[in-house]
């Protein structure tokens, strides 16, 4: 296949590549005008991911040697007005700081974000996330919940970004395939409100004193679910947990008494998403 927009980029100083080396996750954001917001996708893998999900791309950047596997991957490349950039291997390896294994990058559109009514219709399993300031335990939850049988996300003000550069790598671009939305305002009183509405029980995964363990039948009984996770270092606030219909705990051994929040959330989804659905 041939395609005549490729571009060869022979320094990292090139301003032709700013978003991929210089920009920062606030300016490719573009608050200021969410029209011209961009994200940055890594690996080959993701990038057919996000275009599969209606993602579009503003330009490919890639090792000179995997141009023809990516036309190859994405024949519309030849088709639509994309810039390609190729550049060697060891230009690429400055762009990412590392020696590079993948070689491929994709500057995209920034998908606008949905309504947290959308994403909760017709789902009976959701996660709420509220303090997560740490992109790649986001990105990594994300993954998980796409795996395991979610069928949407709500997140809290206080959440890091789903589309920062990180949590889509970490997420393997499931940020793009899982429905997700910001939790309605006010927070939290807006989000239960919502949830309650639609008739799902709220469960917090959360060392209580009223906690049950994660395998008791009730917490299934409504048939929706929606499960909150918090940060690691605090955990879910005091407003969420005394406005949830109950609180559930993994039974562990060893003393151990907590777990990352993307391994608790994996096994969470595991016994409430794909173990009694």
């Amino acid at each position: 296949m041939t395609i005549t927009n490729v571009s060869e980029i022979g320094d990292i100083g090139d301003p032709r590549i700013d978003a991929y080396v210089r920009l920062t996750d606030r300016q490719l954001r573009s608050v200021l005008d969410p029209n011209s917001a961009l994200v940055i996708l890594e690996s080959l893998n993701v990038i057919t991911l996000a275009v599969r999900e209606g993602v579009e791309l503003v330009s490919v950047f890639v090792e000179r040697r995997h141009l023809e596997r990516l036309l190859a991957e994405l024949p519309s490349l030849s088709e639509r007005d994309i810039e390609v950039f190729v550049a060697s291997r060891a230009v690429m390896s400055e762009v990412v700081g590392f020696n590079v294994v993948r070689g491929y990058l994709a500057a995209a559109r920034r998908p606008h974000p949905r309504e947290a009514q959308e994403v909760l219709e017709g789902a009976s399993r959701v996660a709420v996330l509220e303090g997560l300031t740490d992109v790649s335990n986001v990105g990594a939850l994300f993954r998980s919940a796409a795996a395991l049988g979610v069928d949407a996300l709500l997140l809290a003000p206080t959440c890091a970004d789903p589309f920062n550069r990180r949590a889509i790598r970490t997420s393997m671009g499931t940020v793009f395939q899982l429905p997700w939305a910001p939790a309605p305002r006010p927070w939290p009183q807006a989000t239960f409100d919502a949830l309650r509405a639609d008739g799902f029980t709220s469960v917090a995964l959360a060392l209580d004193e009223h906690a049950v363990r994660l395998d008791d039948p009730a917490l299934t009984d409504s048939g929706r679910v929606a499960l909150f996770f918090g940060s690691e270092g605090t955990g879910l606030s005091d407003d969420v947990l005394s406005a949830v219909d109950r609180s559930a705990i993994i039974p562990m051994s060893r003393g151990v008494d907590s777990l990352n929040v993307a391994a608790s959330s994996a096994v969470a989804f595991w016994e409430l998403c794909v173990r009694r659905r």
